[in-house]
């Protein structure tokens, strides 16, 4: 098969197309003729160096892929309810970038009816890392105050809009969404995928906006993929019982912050990664996503958000788009037609 391989660690231009042997499938495990892959900021960090292999994972980039299903544990696709040649979508912890790829069958789900699948190479590794932390980690309830930093990255386009959507006003109290983005143009595009308010973090001070916008109250609960000196501000934001939630460090990973103020406000600072946890946890994720989120991604109550589309030849031009910051929603790449 022809795979994405990085060929040492360093910049863009370290990614090559070249030729590994198929992957085989083991007990519990689909084959996946893969379509789509989708890139994430792991992969670049993956690229780089800094981002380590789990154990027994593939050393090929791709936490995400879309495509047909042709081979794998009978028993076990039979159980899941597939068969050869289903589309479905999955997590995997590695190997994404690659025209065959090896996934958990209970990391793969359908393609949601409707969606192509690029559209569904975008969903896994957003979707699962969103709902873990926001919903089960970070315990959002509807009618209560949500800020993502970096609204429009895949992972801040996805939280926009799920935090929307299971909080509608309609079924449930409405949840009200702020989020912080590096210009003007992005803060709209925030604002058209349903957040209530965009601060531009390059221009005002976030905390002050959320102290102004909340009449003082604060923030409920803060998704946080930048950490660093953002801890103290966000500490200084929250509301009482509030929760902050880090998934990433592109900040730094030392921060200093007024402890009074998580010991009077009763706050809870919480993080965690994904990749490493065990695939029971990640079934788990995957059968709630099936049965919340999917119908809502099948009624276009939430939409996949795709910036661009690269040929798998040009991965290394999808990385500088994704380093240089300038990208609403995600990137993914294509396997049609490779040479």
């Amino acid at each position: 098969m022809k795979a994405v391989e990085i060929s040492s660690y360093g910049p863009p231009g370290v990614l090559r197309l070249g030729e590994r042997p198929a992957p085989v499938p083991g007990a519990g495990e689909l084959l996946i003729r893969v379509t789509a892959s989708g890139i994430n900021r792991p992969d670049v960090l993956q690229r780089t160096g800094n981002y380590p292999v789990p154990p027994g994972a593939s050393d090929i980039p791709g936490l995400e892929v879309a495509g047909e299903i042709v081979d794998g544990d009978a028993q076990a696709m039979a159980a899941a309810g597939f068969q050869k040649g289903d589309r479905v979508c999955a997590l995997v912890a590695g190997g994404g970038y690659a025209e065959l790829c090896v996934a958990p069958v209970g990391q793969c789900l359908p393609v949601p009816k409707g969606l192509s699948d690029i559209e569904a190479a975008s969903l896994p590794e957003t979707f699962f890392t969103v709902w873990s932390n926001v919903f089960d980690r970070g315990r959002l309830k509807a009618g209560e105050t949500f800020m993502v930093q970096g609204g429009t990255s895949g992972i801040g386009v996805t939280a926009i809009q799920l935090a929307k959507a299971l909080g509608d006003g309609v079924n449930a109290p409405a949840t009200r969404v702020i989020a912080t983005a590096g210009s003007d143009d992005k803060c709209d595009a925030c604002v058209k995928l349903g957040a209530d308010h965009a601060i531009n973090y390059k221009t005002k001070d976030f905390a002050e906006e959320v102290k102004s916008l909340t009449g003082g109250k604060g923030v409920d609960v803060i998704l946080d993929m930048v950490a660093g000196a953002y801890v103290a501000r966000e500490v200084g934001c929250m509301a009482e019982d509030g929760r902050i939630v880090i998934i990433a460090v592109q900040g730094g990973t030392k921060a200093e912050f007024n402890a009074g103020l998580v010991l009077r406000k009763r706050l809870t600072i919480t993080g965690s990664t994904l990749r490493p946890r065990s695939i029971e946890f990640k079934a788990d994720i995957a059968r709630s996503l099936q049965a919340k989120v999917w119908p809502l991604l099948e009624s276009g109550a939430i939409k996949p958000v795709i910036h661009s589309v690269f040929p798998a030849a040009d991965a290394a031009k999808a990385h500088e788009l994704m380093e240089s910051n300038q990208h609403v929603g995600k990137i993914v790449l294509t396997w049609a037609e490779q040479k």
